[in-house]
């Protein structure tokens, strides 16, 4: 009976340890599929373009949405990100006004520039990405990829990332002064 009572005892201290084991992981699993969150005063979304022939740079600002990212788990990732299109700075204001008006970027009628992803997957280089998905600017939604790096920060990452894109392809008018292709460049801390 003594040695009935100790397998007893055993098998419920091996249950216990395995229903602990159990709890652990879907703690960590919920901690992990947890909302992050931009932090869009340590952020930035920067452009160049050339116009007659030099770099005109600028920004946006009022970055906000959600991002779900677990760089274990990628079948889960998503972005869903905007920016405040009237956020625009060029550091000269009577551009900055031209470029909100409804030639370029109507801010008054599409007040927001939006990425929502598809999907999130790897590359061959570790700690980068690519992740799929479209843009809205204005009235028109395009597919795009943008490769990106994610570097763990406490309570969150640090995304970088670079891409090109067309502005005509979003009807952001225009002279033929300035270039169609402009350069784009990502830093977004997040937070949860």
């Amino acid at each position: 009976m003594l040695t009935e009572c100790g397998t007893v005892i055993r098998e419920s201290g091996t249950i216990m340890k395995q229903f602990i084991l159990v709890l652990f992981m879907l703690a960590t699993a919920f901690v992990n599929a947890q909302s992050l969150k931009p932090v869009d005063d340590l952020s930035f979304v920067k452009f160049t373009i050339k116009n007659f022939g030099f770099n005109t740079s600028g920004s946006f600002k009022g970055l906000g949405g959600t991002i779900q990212f677990d760089p274990a788990d990628l079948s889960h990732a998503s972005f869903d990100v905007t920016v405040d299109a009237s956020s625009i700075n060029t550091g000269i204001d009577m551009r900055d006004n031209h470029l909100r008006g409804e030639e370029y970027f109507d801010v008054k009628n599409f007040p927001q520039i939006h990425f929502i992803s598809t999907r999130v997957a790897n590359t061959n280089k570790a700690g980068t990405f690519i992740v799929y998905g479209n843009l809205t600017i204005k009235q028109t939604t395009k597919e795009m990829s943008i490769p990106f790096t994610a570097k763990p920060q406490p309570d969150g990452f640090l995304f970088t990332g670079e891409f090109k894109l067309n502005r005509r392809d979003f009807s952001i008018g225009g002279s033929g002064t300035i270039s169609n292709e402009l350069n784009v460049k990502l830093e977004v801390l997040t937070k949860k």
